[in-house]
């Protein structure tokens, strides 16, 4: 029997086996298709609940088999995998478009919407009405035969290219690794990260020596402490050129493909661009907005990374005489200046965020929120021994949800941080079905002689990421594609960049930042270290996020149609935003995944824009006390429980009584006088 086929509630991982997945797919699309037929062939008068409900609830078992393999295909992958993965995502492409461009089922739909004012709907049917019409309307119902055909092309090549982007990123992260035999070359760099180094050398077959790679925890300690700059610009240069070397892992001839594929598929859909296509369903709603915002930002922020540069620059000169500074040097004199104007480092925080502590606090810190209580169980299966599973009640015991929590490095798992779900909320039959929610992670691991303490850009990660896990966890929705993070992806960032601002304060950190020897809290002359260096180079930071934002809006904001030098086109792309000296063997967009193979095709620029978002919201907490019980229960109701029932800006004003305010960004990031 094919453990895929079966009824499961949690994912019976140590019973599925590879083979099982391709099968599985094909008999739930199969059983998924026989449930429209059973919608199209109706012949009562099409109703919302005979189609627009029979709609959403169909395909779940399909849903269930689609996030447990593609969650292992991001977080535990091989070869098969990804196999499987290339077969798989053209016939999961074709099925959407089976269902979008049904020309019966289109009809019922369309019917249904038309009667929309006389049903009686409450506000979330009529958002899930809203939905269903234009996820038909806008993905090619009303197109011609010749073009729907156009369209079913376009989609499976988009989702192969998409897979063998990130293919080739995971594969270039795995292949380079610099092994190094002598130990001054790792001057500089903590002893925890030298220990670090040597294990990795270990467990990559090496007897002696040192091993830095491309993941995160190897490579950021590396580019922050090592002395040898030689080294250090050897290993940015690998960084910074994944995806760009002309061989068979080169993404070039992926990333024109996938912004030319993109335009045309939006202009076949009557959009003037991509950016038009996806920002229709957006909190920004137009390119020209996003520009709007993106530039004003730039304006506040580019005087001030200016400065801070020429600061840098100065800095590194006196200390170590270097002619110009470049980017393998950045993150290096940084850290240097960053001691000496506030006499603060990773390493100095580090003993204070032992992982299992920081795990403790976040939970604390939800508990105090948000009435909750995660207790650690043994008895989930997992894909992996590393991942650590909870159960989830409420303050009176209630069952809320089942956390997945993967928060080490490994060859199979891609790079970064996300939150992802197993199993959606929803509500039938008089049951609330609550959701199976999961946050993977690369952090630092544990050695032998120290447990996995997180640097402080760790500690923010975990936070960051368990906010869009609560958004999650404490989804309250009758519907599943309108439950939890299922919103506008401009104001998905909000819950989870919100959860970051607890982390420089006090009454927070004291839950948990203990120092993993001793014992002792955090102490008041380091948190107020904290507090005052948040804003450091905050300028440079905001001129980074804001060339990302840029670049996407390049790519997919206007005609990519005649572009063919994708290095050239993304140097344009930053010309207002550089700061260090360009690089010729590097390019941001070949490895760029977040657009090319995530879901952020002209939304990157949501991270500022939730920022926005989040800034002001947590000034209304600091305004009345950072574990304010009324004001944590109305971001909630009115934010985390609603998911994308409603619009997000009427949420957001129901929580806060207002729009948020710019100037809220500009104040905490210390850019107002600017």
């Amino acid at each position: 029997m094919n453990p895929l086929l079966t009824k499961f509630d949690t994912a019976p991982f140590s019973k599925i086996k590879n083979e099982h997945f391709k099968p599985a797919f094909l008999k739930a699309m199969e059983d998924a298709r026989s449930e429209i037929d059973v919608i199209t062939s109706n012949t009562v008068a099409p109703t919302f609940e005979n189609t627009i409900e029979a709609l959403e609830f169909s395909g779940q078992q399909l849903d269930r088999i689609s996030s447990v393999f593609f969650n292992l295909n991001a977080a535990e992958t091989n070869e098969e995998i990804q196999k499987i993965a290339q077969e798989v995502s053209p016939l999961l492409s074709e099925f959407s478009n089976d269902i979008t461009l049904n020309e019966d089922l289109f009809q019922r739909v369309k019917k249904v919407y038309d009667q929309r004012e006389g049903l009686n709907l409450n506000t979330e049917q009529q958002t899930l009405l809203d939905k269903k019409y234009k996820n038909f309307s806008r993905n090619g119902a009303n197109l011609s035969a010749e073009k729907k055909k156009k369209l079913r092309q376009i989609d499976a090549e988009l989702s192969k290219l998409k897979l063998k982007f990130g293919e080739n990123i995971l594969a270039e992260t795995n292949k380079y690794q610099m092994y190094l035999s002598n130990e001054e070359d790792l001057d500089g760099l903590p002893d925890g990260e030298k220990e670090a180094a040597a294990q990795r050398a270990r467990e990559k077959g090496k007897d002696t020596g040192w091993m830095i790679t491309l993941d995160y925890p190897s490579y950021i300690p590396f580019m922050k402490y090592a002395k040898n700059r030689k080294l250090r610009r050897e290993l940015s240069l690998v960084f910074g050129s994944k995806g760009f070397h002309g061989d068979e892992l080169d993404n070039q001839e992926n990333v024109l493909k996938i912004a030319k594929l993109r335009y045309s598929r939006a202009k076949l859909l009557g959009y003037k661009t991509h950016a038009h296509f996806v920002l229709e369903e957006r909190m920004a709603e137009t390119p020209e907005k996003v520009h709007s915002f993106l530039n004003e930002l730039l304006e506040k922020a580019k005087p001030a990374a200016e400065r801070e540069f020429a600061q840098l620059e100065n800095f590194a000169k006196k200390i170590d005489e270097i002619d110009r500074l470049e980017k393998w040097d950045g993150s290096y004199y940084s850290e240097k200046l960053k001691q000496e104007l506030f006499s603060l480092d990773d390493e100095q925080l580090k003993p204070y965020f032992k992982l299992e502590n920081v795990i403790d606090g976040v939970f604390k810190v939800a508990e105090k929120l948000f009435g909750l209580r995660f207790e650690e169980v043994k008895d989930i299966d997992t894909y992996h021994d590393e991942v650590k599973t909870y159960r989830v009640y409420d303050l009176e015991n209630n069952f809320i949800s089942i956390f997945y929590a993967d928060f080490h490095p490994r060859a199979g798992k891609r790079g970064g941080a996300w939150m992802t779900s197993f199993k959606s909320q929803w509500k039938e039959g008089g049951q609330n079905i609550r959701p199976h929610i999961s946050n993977v992670c690369n952090f630092t691991p544990s050695t032998p002689t120290k447990p996995s303490l997180l640097t402080f850009n760790e500690v923010t990660t975990l936070f960051h990421e368990f906010g869009h896990g609560l958004h999650g966890m404490l989804a309250n929705t009758t519907y599943p594609s309108l439950s939890g993070t299922s919103v506008y992806w401009d104001f998905v960032e909000l819950p989870s960049q919100v959860m970051e601002n607890w982390c420089y304060e006090k009454e927070a950190l004291e839950l948990f930042a203990k120092h993993y020897e001793s014992g002792e809290v955090i102490p008041m002359e380091l948190v107020h270290k904290i507090k005052e260096s948040a804003t450091f180079q905050e300028g440079m930071q905001t001129l980074r996020q804001l060339s990302f934002g840029l670049l996407d809006m390049s790519w997919h904001g206007t005609d990519p149609s005649d572009v063919t030098d994708v290095k050239a086109y993304e140097t344009q792309a930053f010309k207002g935003t550089n700061l260090y000296p360009d690089t010729l063997e590097t390019c941001m967009s070949t490895s760029f995944a977040h657009i090319f193979q995530g879901g952020y095709s002209s939304g990157y620029y949501s991270y500022k824009w939730a920022e926005v978002l989040d800034a002001d919201a947590f000034a209304y907490f600091k305004e009345n006390g950072i574990f304010n019980q009324e004001i944590a229960a109305k971001f909630k109701e009115h934010v985390l429980s609603k998911g994308g029932t409603e619009n997000p800006m009427v949420l957001y004003k129901r929580f806060r009584g207002a729009e948020p305010k710019v100037e809220a960004l500009l104040e905490r990031a210390g850019l107002l006088q600017n």
